[in-house]
Order: structure tokens, then C-alpha cells, then sequence
């Protein structure tokens, strides 16, 4: 088994900054009024050297917010400075955006007196989504409580409240997806997924298959009988099949389908495929309403290209038109072949 190098959560970048640079700004959409590039809760953090991570949406509405937040870091050592600040812009009389709404911004500033404060917090985001509560005043300090009884998933990444209540969500919520097959699009696949909130198991027989380096949220595992992985996978998890031999697709394929707890079964190839694989998966008694869950072709319609890369995002589309389907509650995609595709949860 092989891990790739990790990514870093919003606080962790935070905490690297207040290390490497001895300072850094983060940047908060707390609230929304009408149309805006971004919803409330996006963020960046914005460093002394000019560099940042992150996007509030780009346009002039980023610009300005990326002037401010390196305005509140100009003193190094933070003197006489407020520790938050808050910007409200009207996107069209002010920034000429066509948007329209109104953009409400938190810039906070860290200095190494906080250093504590965001590593405890940067270590609770590696475990995962949380919320914390907090009172905002106007140029001091945010402390932020952890709600540890918190349903997070069903919490906006920021909502401002009455008295200046501000509660947040960090972290996201992550899908788990095995990738079976380190080919060519099981690479391009990798790096389509890489920027993603998917945790990506990538499994192949064959132990020189995969590359020297992979993406933070790739497990690589040289596994003999492949399928035998899915005996382990989560209820709910996503199954891409893709291997160099159609006899391991037709495997896998029957052990994900037969097993009726899989979010997603998507497997690479034709019509002529699917109908072959189902002939198959009915001979050995999987039923016609489990095998209909098959996505076979893969991908978003309308991207006819077979390259590598051009597959890889028409399936990652495909899978992020599930997730995000299931986090707003609305109807499910439907398959290549007319099958019904479960949303991922």
C-alpha cells in the first residue's frame, strides 16, 4: 500500500503561513444578499508575501478583498492593528460585477500569539468536518467554540445570526471512491479528482502499474484479486472499474453490482460491453434491478472525445452531478442505459 502526499485544510494553511511567514489573513464570506460569485462561507488565506490559497470568487470583489486582507498584515509585528475586519460590498454600484447582490467579507489576522488556537484547529479539520460558534465584534478577536454535538452535515458553511452570532462549518465532507485499473485513464482519473473531495483507493493487480507520485488523496494498492477490496469498501462508497482486462472488469463488476450497497457502479466501455457484462451478471442470478444500476458508458453526454483526459472529466462531472444532488436533496441523474443511478451520500 502506497499513500499520497497530503493536502492541507483551510487551517493548516493558516498554521503553515503563521510558521513559514510569521503571519496570515483569513478572508470569510460570512453573508450573501442576492446573486454573488460565491456562497457564504467560501474562503482564502492570504500570506505576507503576497501569495494566497483559496477563492471568494474572483473578479474585483477577490481583488479588493486580497488588498484588504494584505493592508490588515502590513505591520509584522501586528501593532495597533484590529484583529477583524468587515467589508460589505454592493457587487454592482460598487465593483461593477454584474452579480448584483450585496457580499458581506471577514478578514481576520493571525499572528504567532494565535499560533495555539489555530493548530488545535487545524488538527480537528484533519478528522474531519466540524462547526464552531462564535460572538463577531468589530476588530477583536473571533473565538471560536467547537460544536462537538453538531449535525455538520446539514449545517451552511457560515450563517450570521442575531447579536453577532456567527457559526461556521469546516472541512468537507469526503466520498469514498475505489478506482480499480492505474491505466491511462485510471491516471487521468487521479488527476481529474486530485482538487476534489473524493479519497480516492486505487487498486491494480500488476505492482509496477502505478506512477512514482500520486495526489494527496490517493491510497495505491497492489492488490492480486482486485475484487476482493469491495469486501471492505463502505456502504455508499463510488466504484469505478476500469482495469486492462475485461475478465477482471466482468469481476468486479459483478461482486459491486451483486453486493447492492455501492452509491455509484460505473464502468469503462460500450453498449456492447454493458450488454455482454449483463448477459453475464444475469447467468449467475444477480436480478434485472440490480444490474440496471450499472453506468455503463460513463460520463456526462455530449463529450464524445476518448482521450484519457476528456473521459476522466465527463466521469468526474458525472460524479459530482451525484454528490451534489444528494446534498440539496433533488432528484438523481439517470444512467447511460436509462438505469436509475443512486445519488452518493
Amino acid at each position: 500500500m502506497r499513500r499520497g502526499q497530503g493536502g492541507n485544510g483551510i487551517w493548516a494553511e493558516v498554521a503553515q503561513a503563521l510558521e513559514s511567514e510569521g503571519a496570515a489573513a483569513l478572508v470569510t464570506v460570512i453573508r450573501v444578499e442576492g446573486s454573488a460569485p460565491r456562497e457564504a462561507g467560501a474562503r482564502l488565506v492570504a500570506r505576507p508575501s503576497g501569495a494566497f490559497r483559496g477563492t471568494i470568487g474572483g473578479g474585483e470583489l477577490e481583488f479588493q478583498a486580497i488588498a484588504a486582507a494584505r493592508k490588515a498584515l502590513e505591520a509584522a509585528d501586528g501593532a495597533r492593528l484590529p484583529q477583524t475586519v468587515r467589508r460589505n460590498f454592493a457587487l454592482g454600484p460598487e465593483l461593477g460585477q454584474c452579480c448584483g447582490g450585496r457580499t458581506d467579507l471577514l478578514i481576520e489576522r493571525f499572528t504567532p500569539e494565535r499560533a495555539e488556537t489555530v493548530r488545535a484547529l487545524a488538527e480537528r479539520e484533519a478528522l474531519g468536518p466540524f462547526a464552531t460558534r462564535a460572538i463577531l465584534g468589530e476588530g477583536t478577536v473571533l473565538e471560536r467554540v467547537i460544536l462537538d454535538e453538531a449535525d455538520v452535515a446539514a449545517m451552511p458553511a457560515a450563517a450570521l445570526g442575531e447579536g453577532g452570532v456567527l457559526v461556521e462549518r469546516f472541512g468537507q465532507a469526503r466520498v469514498p471512491l475505489y478506482l480499480f485499473g492505474a491505466g491511462h485513464v485510471g491516471r487521468a482519473m487521479v488527476l481529474a479528482l486530485a482538487p476534489l473531495p473524493f479519497d480516492v483507493t486505487w487498486i491494480d493487480p500488476r505492482a509496477d502499474a502505478f506512477p512514482a507520485a500520486v495526489p494527496g488523496n490517493v491510497v495505491c494498492r497492489h492488490v492480486p484479486e482486485p475484487a476482493s477490496v469491495l469486501d471492505h469498501a463502505p456502504d455508499g462508497a463510488c466504484v469505478l472499474i476500469m482495469s486492462y482486462s475485461h475478465a477482471i472488469d466482468l469481476e468486479i463488476t459483478q461482486a459491486a453490482i451483486a453486493a447492492g450497497r455501492f452509491a455509484y457502479v460505473g464502468l469503462i466501455g460500450s453498449q456492447t460491453k454493458r450488454a455482454r457484462f449483463e448477459r453475464h451478471m444475469r447467468k449467475v442470478g444477480i436480478s434485472q434491478d440490480l444490474i440496471s444500476e450499472l453506468v455503463c458508458p460513463i460520463g456526462i453526454s455530449g463529450i464524445t472525445s476518448r482521450e484519457p483526459a476528456a473521459i476522466a472529466v465527463a466521469t468526474v462531472a458525472e460524479l459530482l452531478v451525484l454528490r451534489d444532488s444528494a446534498a440539496v436533496g433533488t432528484k438523481p441523474a439517470t444512467g447511460k442505459a436509462g438505469n436509475s443511478v443512486r445519488a452518493v451520500s
